[in-house]
């Protein structure tokens, strides 16, 4: 991110209607438009957790990110540039029913349209460039998406400053700052599982989520460093249960074992490995990956990957 652009977050929200894909527009009250629900990020947010936030404030419906489906980049009458980033985000009928929205001085209504006439009605040209992109996963059955989120460890203390075994070496001050940050870009993938390397640092770094969802760690070695540099690390296995199992799960490994962790999930879904796999693996410490997978075929192939990282 620059200082001198404004950045924001939101989604094209959608549901099955009939079998049929419908999407959700806003007419804003002051500007008389119609336009996808998005809004500025707030200090200490993720962009992730900031479309999640934005489109629950103005539409009352909670939701879970699917795939990204484009960056939207424009001037605002500051002459800022105003930078916003946007995902699939599905509603269920259950989280509708939920739905707190009132009209209000910002949001006059909310309307569910059909592609073609959400493509005609949209008022500004950049957001008819995301529902295109939108239309296109549509078109290659790529919405309805699960994720596998490999995460790196948090910062932990050096080696240098630890006399204990390397799998009992805590986080650090800021690996505990970075633990806490991630929680909140996670949730809004919808995780609700949680697979961790035994290591201390691992267990630690997922420790915030784990409260948050109320869920339990479930503990594995073979995610762990010192079973990988002793060639006993199984990621295969670990990664083809996930797959197989179709629901959103956090990995949380090191950073030696994440090129392989990654390679796994390209091989268990018939996905052409290539460079960007080393991009998605090299990640800073409290970083993850996002891989989004198709829920009806997941061995139809890697549908996105997208990496973040936590501003602490």
């Amino acid at each position: 991110m620059t200082d001198t652009a404004v950045y924001a977050a939101g989604g094209v929200v959608w549901r099955w209607v009939d079998g049929k894909v419908k999407v959700l527009l806003i007419h804003r009250t002051k500007y008389r438009d119609l336009t996808l629900p998005k809004g500025k990020v707030e200090p200490g947010e993720m962009l992730a957790e900031t479309a999640v936030r934005e489109i629950r404030e103005e539409t009352g419906i909670a939701v879970r990110l699917g795939p990204p489906v484009g960056v939207s980049k424009y001037r605002m009458p500051s002459k800022k540039q105003k930078i916003v980033h946007y995902w699939a985000a599905e509603a269920t009928n259950l989280a509708i029913r939920m739905s707190t929205f009132v009209p209000n001085k910002e949001i006059a209504a909310l309307e569910w349209m059909g592609l073609k006439k959400a493509r005609k009605s949209l008022s500004y040209p950049v957001d008819i460039e995301i529902l295109d992109e939108f239309v296109r996963l549509v078109d290659e059955h790529a919405i309805d998406t699960f994720p596998l989120i490999a995460l790196r460890h948090a910062k932990a203390l050096s080696r240098e400053d630890w006399d204990g075994e390397d799998a009992a070496r805590p986080l650090s001050s800021r690996g505990k700052k970075q633990a806490h940050a991630i929680v909140g870009p996670l949730i809004a993938f919808g995780a609700r599982r949680i697979v961790s390397s035994d290591a201390q640092r691992c267990l630690r770094t997922v420790a915030p989520l784990s409260g948050a969802i109320s869920k339990r760690i479930d503990r594995s070695r073979a995610l762990s460093q010192d079973a990988w540099e002793q060639g006993e690390a199984d990621v295969r296995a670990v990664v083809g249960e996930r797959v197989r199992a179709r629901k959103a799960v956090v990995l949380c490994s090191h950073g030696p074992v994440l090129p392989d962790l990654l390679s796994e999930m390209a091989l268990a879904t018939g996905t052409l490995r290539g460079s960007y796999l080393g991009s998605a693996s090299a990640l800073e410490t409290g970083a993850f990956s996002v891989v989004h997978l198709p829920r009806t075929n997941p061995g139809a192939g890697i549908v996105a990957i997208e990496t973040h990282m936590p501003k602490v």
